[in-house]
């Protein structure tokens, strides 16, 4: 699989060469799974893109595509400088990582959010993110969810967002997740609009 150019769009909102890179290593580290499963075991959260063979790769890069449009407007935009966009973005593209866990699980694993966080600060170093990218971006990850943060048994496992950043990545990764938003996906899984 070739992912500079199966990430080819998304690559290029990213403004950061370093953080380009970074978001390669990031991307070739995941399971394999995360580029075949639905994003949604039962397929009842999200909408119909992001169902079947290669739904979480879909979901995964309808949020970052939400995110880039949103910080491209000004307004939304201002309140955040390129490199925190840049982080933002990695963020979102990377968000449901290990949603089904390390080796895969049958089904989404709770605590996916915090799996994920403390992936990139455990990797930092090989991923080639600083200490505080590193924390962004776990932070906005583990609080991705927003409301949803108790587990099947009623258990608060999960943050929620609180931070401006955290807020955003969580708002992006809802709009994704609307049966309503319907965003257009060529056979080659990129966004075709």
């Amino acid at each position: 699989m070739n992912i500079e150019e199966l990430f080819k769009d998304e690559l290029n909102y990213i403004k950061s060469e370093d953080l380009k890179k970074s978001l390669v290593v990031i991307l070739k580290s995941l399971p394999d799974y995360w580029y075949s499963v639905p994003a949604s075991s039962t397929g009842k959260y999200h909408p119909e893109y992001a169902l079947g063979e290669g739904g979480l790769l879909r979901h995964s890069k309808a949020a970052m595509r939400i995110g880039y449009e949103l910080l491209s407007d000004p307004v939304i935009g201002e309140k955040y400088n390129e490199h925190e966009k840049d982080l933002l973005l990695i963020s979102l593209l990377v968000h449901d990582g290990l949603k089904s866990g390390n080796p895969k699980e049958k089904y989404t694993r709770f605590d996916h959010p915090i799996l994920m966080a403390n992936y990139i600060l455990e990797n930092k170093d090989r991923i080639g993110l600083c200490e505080e990218d590193a924390k962004l971006c776990a932070d906005v990850i583990k609080t991705h969810m927003g409301y949803w943060t108790t587990d099947y048994n009623g258990v608060e496992v999960l943050e929620k967002p609180k931070t401006k950043y955290q807020n955003f990545v969580h708002m992006c990764d809802y709009l994704a997740s609307r049966k309503c938003i319907l965003i257009p996906f060529d056979s080659n899984n990129n966004i075709s609009a």
